[in-house]
């Protein structure tokens, strides 16, 4: 039963480790877009949405 809780705390460590890992990686991922890319990314994506609305896209029941 020993072996079991030692496996299991094992298991936790190395997906607290991968979940650091993928926080890590998506934060240099973040910061690697100027604030002119995010401005432009912000209104091509506002207008791509605007542009769904008017063709009526995307309606719930």
């Amino acid at each position: 039963m020993r072996s079991a809780w030692k496996w299991l705390g094992l298991a936790g460590a190395v997906g607290v480790a991968a979940g650091g890992v993928l926080v890590a990686r998506d934060q240099r991922q973040r910061n690697s877009y100027s604030a002119d890319d995010v401005r432009e990314r912000l209104h091509r994506r506002h207008a791509e949405a605007n542009a769904r609305d008017v063709d009526g896209g995307d309606e719930a029941p």
